[in-house]
């Protein structure tokens, strides 16, 4: 066999893999996104253009699902990526059990969702809460994290940020790591201070990580869905609704496939042109 197609040969099963795992569903979001099809239709595609689209548009449970991702997508993404360069900061340096506590930050990342979801669901309890009570034993609280529409975005952000803050933190611990030893030890000889070291060779030095993190903590966090549901429910009332959650409810409580698969494709749409515009930002 020529090694070209020696090459098709290992090539082609993943092409397949690819074509049923991604591009398929895709192109059948797309499809049904032009349908009316669902419990009204009695699961029978009807074709209808793009009144999907413009009623999601419309749809004012959508514009609230769709502010409330770009906060949580805003509020988690900054958190994660301050607190992991702190972490890679401060364990980069010259700290006892440094190897311990590398493999201590990196837990929460392994752990399920499911789990972590149960795990904080019962600290954010109102009176059984450890959270409630390390705050009334200062004189403060209790508060109703999950039940309060103005803590409930937050709740789910610091849970967020406990989970995949390591994220962060092991990319930049790496990057930190690959920075000349020498070039941090001529600016301290140069007199250069702790800050100035930071913001003069580290930082420069690790921008191209800085700017990866923030891409894939962006595209991740945009399709939050799992501690919407394990902790909220999108409530209470809208306070929590996120896009994915919507788009869930739309297609597997409702049964409105094809109305659900244009709420997905304009929530594609809008990841790909935020993610468009960041690149053409770090470009200039």
């Amino acid at each position: 066999m020529s090694k070209p197609r020696e090459g098709l040969f290992f090539i082609v099963p993943s092409l397949v893999f690819l074509v049923l795992l991604t591009v398929y569903p895709l192109a059948y979001t797309f499809y049904l996104s032009l349908h009316e099809y669902g419990r009204k239709t009695s699961f029978q595609a009807v074709f209808v253009g793009l009144e999907n689209f413009i009623e999601a548009l419309n749809d004012d449970l959508y514009r609230i699902a769709f502010i409330n991702t770009i906060i949580f997508v805003a509020g988690a993404t900054s958190l994660e990526m301050i607190l992991g360069l702190a972490l890679a900061l401060l364990l980069s340096s010259n700290i006892r059990a440094k190897k311990y506590l590398v493999g201590i930050v990196l837990v929460p990342m392994m752990l399920p969702t499911v789990v972590i979801s149960s795990f904080w669901r019962i600290m954010y309890h109102t009176e059984l809460g450890v959270i409630n009570a390390i705050l009334s034993s200062i004189g403060v609280g209790p508060v109703n994290w999950l039940g309060d529409p103005s803590t409930a975005m937050l709740s789910l952000i610091l849970v967020d940020v406990w989970q995949y803050t390591p994220f962060s933190f092991i990319i930049f611990y790496a990057a930190i790591n690959s920075i000349p030893v020498h070039l941090i030890e001529s600016a301290k000889v140069d007199g250069a201070s702790p800050y100035q070291v930071f913001r003069h060779v580290i930082l420069p030095s690790i921008k191209k990580y800085v700017f990866i993190v923030a891409m894939l903590r962006i595209i991740d966090t945009f399709r939050i869905f799992d501690k919407v549901f394990a902790l909220t429910g999108g409530g209470p009332g809208n306070s929590t609704e996120t896009l994915s959650f919507v788009i869930y409810k739309e297609a597997f409580r409702y049964y409105n496939f094809g109305y659900s698969s244009a709420e997905a494709v304009i929530m594609l749409l809008a990841v790909f042109l935020i993610i468009v515009a960041y690149i053409r930002a770090i470009m200039r």
